[in-house]
């Protein structure tokens, strides 16, 4: 019986062995392909491609997009990010390279000499005009770079190709203005630093001069000046010293960061002049005013200071029946010469203003001051006058309104003095001068609980200096 084959067997018999070992390798390298290379191509796709694909403008879809991304992107996304060329990195803000700039700056200065102008010094270190004219327009709006003097500094803060960071305008030790650029504009900020403040006390006995018995003492000129100053409403120091003449003094002495800088403000002086005592106390009222009184409130100023020459000799006194040494008859001497050497400056003996200053015969160079409308001084025989001395001027007691000469008809540098009281001549040595008015009734427990320390201190060192003279006798 003949057995009957399948259509399938029938195909394999009659298909080539070879053929069908074709067949079978080409089936699995298609199964290969089919299952290896997508997942390879997908690994080797940057997954930054999704994060840089433009976002759909349809909410839905980008929602869609959202919900079908593979949660393992995630990670490879931020892998990216993170190692991206430093040419794709956002270049620094204005701010950080303002910054960078500032650490590698350094600060440069120079003092300001007679002449010298903000613009020329900015040139001079290497600024432009418009740098200059930035920190001028420097809020909020001040004068006192338009004001340099000799003396002042400035600091400049830049980097090395010229980018001014900062400026300070130092006024004094203490004092400094400073601007700072921020946004491109100048800032200005005002600076007031406080000096270390301690208390001295010195004493001498005057044998020859004030001004020595004061070097000896230790006492700088400028504290000497300032003694006189507060006792020459009642003392003239060119007539009235004597040997045997004392006096003690507490002051301050001014430090910063250690080191002493000057002298401050005198805060108690005695002076004993002729056995007659003067005690004199500084103080400051409610409104800053400071002054200096006697301890029972009355203020040691007077309206006229005695003497309008510091320290020069009287060479001829008031007298109507003197002998005029050039004109030789008798002419009066209605007023004081001070003999002092050429230049030596005279100051206004008050406050008033100038009614005349030009020559006048035999006076030579004059100026006149009138001081209310009680009282004028007039002030003759100048080798020039002071700093805008002029007729109708405003000045105050103390200020340099000229320098002693010998102009007009006169023998030898010197300076001629009169005072009038309703235009009649008075002994300028010998005048009553009037007080100004005490401290307040109001102000006077304020007063002396701000001076008592100090006639207290001053008291201690007094008799401490006493108790040491016994002790060595």
């Amino acid at each position: 019986m003949t057995e009957t084959k399948s259509p399938k067997t029938r195909l394999l018999e009659n298909f080539p062995f070879t053929h069908l070992q074709w067949a079978i390798g080409l089936g699995i390298a298609l199964t290969l392909i089919v299952f290896l290379v997508p997942n390879e191509l997908a690994s080797q796709e940057p997954s930054h491609i999704v994060a840089l694909s433009p976002p759909t403008s349809d909410p839905h879809s980008r929602a869609q997009e959202t919900a079908t991304l593979d949660p393992t992107q995630k990670p490879a996304i931020l892998s990216a990010s993170q190692t991206q060329s430093p040419s794709l990195q956002a270049p620094p803000t204005q701010e950080k390279q303002d910054q960078q700039k500032s650490i590698a700056a350094t600060w440069s200065s120079v003092k300001i000499k007679s002449g010298d102008s903000l613009s020329t010094l900015f040139m001079a270190k290497g600024f432009t005009a418009q740098d200059t004219h930035r920190v001028m327009q420097a809020k909020p709006k001040s004068k006192t770079l338009t004001r340099l003097s000799p003396g002042q500094s400035l600091e400049f803060h830049a980097t090395a190709d010229k980018q001014l960071i900062a400026l300070k305008h130092h006024i004094s030790d203490i004092e400094f203005y400073q601007y700072d650029r921020v946004d491109g504009n100048y800032v200005q900020t005002h600076h007031v630093r406080k000096y270390d403040a301690k208390t001295r006390f010195s004493e001498a006995t005057i044998d020859q001069s004030l001004f020595l018995a004061a070097q000896k003492a230790g006492l700088s000129d400028l504290l000497t000046m300032d003694l006189a100053n507060i006792f020459g409403w009642d003392i003239d120091f060119a007539l009235d010293i004597r040997s045997g003449d004392r006096f003690e003094v507490l002051y301050e002495e001014l430090f910063l960061d250690g080191k002493k800088v000057k002298d401050g403000k005198i805060l108690a002086a005695h002076f004993t002049n002729h056995n007659r005592e003067y005690t004199a106390l500084r103080y400051t009222d409610a409104k800053g005013n400071s002054d200096y009184y006697t301890p029972d409130g009355r203020s040691m100023r007077k309206e006229f200071l005695r003497s309008p020459v510091g320290f020069a000799r009287v060479s001829s006194r008031f007298n109507l029946r003197r002998k005029h040494p050039i004109l030789h008859k008798i002419r009066a001497h209605k007023g004081v010469d001070y003999a002092a050497s050429r230049g030596t400056p005279v100051k206004s003996t008050g406050d008033g203003k100038v009614i005349w200053a030009g020559n006048k015969g035999g006076y030579g160079r004059v100026v006149i001051v009138q001081h209310g409308q009680k009282y004028s001084t007039l002030y003759a025989h100048l080798n020039k006058y002071g700093r805008g001395i002029r007729s109708g001027k405003k000045i105050k007691q103390g200020q340099v309104i000229g320098y002693i000469g010998s102009s007009g008809m006169a023998t030898g540098p010197h300076l001629h003095y009169e005072f009038r009281v309703n235009g009649v001549h008075k002994n300028p040595l010998t005048v009553k001068l009037p007080r100004v008015l005490p401290i307040a009734k109001t102000q006077k427990s304020a007063f002396e609980l701000a001076t008592h320390p100090l006639l207290q201190k001053l008291a201690l060192y007094q008799n401490a200096k006493t108790i040491a003279l016994l002790d060595e006798h």
